[in-house]
């Protein structure tokens, strides 16, 4: 694949679909793995030469490869994308995946929390160590925002409105929303940022996010994955539990106590309601036309 053409697609990705970094990033390997099909056919032929039974062909090769459904139909999705831009520029005259299926995804559901568990793991966080209360700021923040592990390492003082009872997150394809945050996670932070952060060295243009590493830096996802396992251990709680279980277990708890689907979809920064339909557990009864009841993390004391 030529240069410029990668270049052109990477372009479209960002101006025409907003998409973030790391989503543009996913969309560019699953490209690769298109050309890396049309390098292993007996036939020279590049992808912009493809017709929808070359593409059929395609998916079945990645699934040989081992590729789960719902991970071969984001491929085909960003296939999908790539001939639209294709097209757009004209460099074919039509879409040859306008007719290709994605394979069959049926929605596997994360493991969720219960209140008592999420007690448990908070509860084993060491607040002698220099990081303890910081972690526990963390874990409260996730899990009454319902934030994504990307927009929590993001998250900046400056977004903090504790008065108002909200904090402003950027979320994907770098939309602003705001999230209501409950007066537990707002006391852990406010400890976190007098005890901790306050005393801390911070480096040059890294003063303004939340939650920074000992040498002063903002967090990176892996370190948050590293601090939920190794708490998950001390535990001995067996479920697959990473961030985005607090996500999932804020939705669903909020959902069993009778939140309106679409307040969450606001606050999980949703585009589209089937998205936030996974925390249903596909029962309808949790569903009402208001908020009846608050977020359980307040109302535990």
């Amino acid at each position: 694949m030529s240069t410029a053409l990668r270049n052109g697609y990477k372009s479209f990705l960002k101006l025409e679909k907003s998409l973030s970094d790391n989503s543009i990033d996913g969309y560019l390997r699953d490209l690769d793995k298109l050309y890396q099909f049309a390098a292993s056919l007996r036939e020279t032929k590049s992808p912009k030469d493809f017709k929808l039974d070359d593409l059929r062909k395609f998916v079945h090769w990645i699934s040989d490869l081992g590729m789960s459904p719902k991970s071969q139909a984001r491929v085909v999705s960003g296939i999908k994308g790539f001939y639209k831009f294709l097209l757009i520029e004209e460099y074919i005259k039509y879409d040859p995946s306008k007719l290709l299926e994605s394979p069959k995804t049926g929605r596997k559901l994360p493991d969720t929390l219960s209140l008592e568990e999420i007690d448990t793991i908070i509860s084993a966080i060491d607040l002698s160590s220099k990081e303890g209360q910081r972690n526990k700021a963390i874990l409260e923040t996730l899990y009454s925002c319902g934030l994504r592990v990307s927009e929590l390492v993001n998250l900046q003082i400056t977004n903090l409105f504790f008065d108002e009872g909200f904090v402003k997150v950027i979320g994907k394809g770098n939309k602003e929303r705001f999230v209501p945050i409950g007066q537990k996670a707002i006391k852990e932070i406010e400890l976190y940022i007098q005890y901790y952060r306050n005393h801390q060295n911070i480096k040059s243009g890294q003063e303004d996010f939340l939650f920074l590493n000992r040498r002063g830096s903002r967090l990176t996802r892996v370190m948050i994955f590293t601090m939920i396992k190794e708490l998950c251990e001390t535990t001995g709680i067996k479920k697959a539990i990473s961030p985005h279980t607090f996500r999932h277990s804020f939705a669903t708890h909020l959902l069993e106590g009778g939140a309106d689907l679409r307040a969450i979809q606001e606050m999980l920064g949703h585009e589209s309601i089937t998205t936030t339909e996974i925390y249903t557990h596909l029962d309808k009864d949790f569903l009402r036309s208001e908020i009846i009841e608050f977020h359980p993390r307040n109302k535990q004391r």
